[in-house]
């Protein structure tokens, strides 16, 4: 489940995860169907969970653990997506971000919210997003670039 991905808190993430499919099943005309189903879905339990780390005292990071370890179960193509960009040079170069670009980044683009949901889910303005968002790529574009360089 990716949502362990989020928390190493299994308990929290089945939570989430019911959480979801409640939203789902109560308001099922929100999909507008111009966009993708699973996206649309991982954006609802994104949110379930962060609601449900927001009502915590402390929220349990997730260890840096291989995704195998978590689920005996193969892997989708986008779970191995992921894996080979957190570890390989686009996962470096992410980690070499300041945390505010790194968290903007995450959610606009790992997470697939859009501007406006990731300026809600952070707490900042949707210009601050935007523009830490067009500053992070710039940052991950240059090194990479000067990596590549270097190769």
């Amino acid at each position: 489940m990716r949502l362990l991905r989020r928390t190493a808190d299994r308990d929290l993430a089945h939570e989430a995860l019911h959480d979801t499919f409640v939203a789902v099943w109560k308001h099922p005309r929100s999909f507008r169907r111009d966009g993708d189903l699973g996206a649309w879905l991982w954006g609802i339990a994104i949110r379930q969970l962060v609601s449900r780390l927001r009502k915590r005292a402390h929220p349990t990071p997730v260890p840096g653990l291989d995704l195998s370890t978590l689920s005996p179960t193969v892997r989708s193509a986008e779970d191995e997506l992921l894996l080979a960009v957190e570890h390989g040079p686009v996962g470096d170069a992410m980690r070499a971000l300041s945390p505010e670009l790194r968290q903007v980044l995450q959610a606009t683009v790992v997470d697939g919210l859009t501007t406006k949901e990731a300026a809600h889910l952070l707490g900042i303005p949707l210009g601050t997003v935007k523009s830490r968002a067009r500053a992070a790529k710039a940052r991950l574009r240059e090194q990479l670039m000067s990596r590549e360089a270097w190769s």
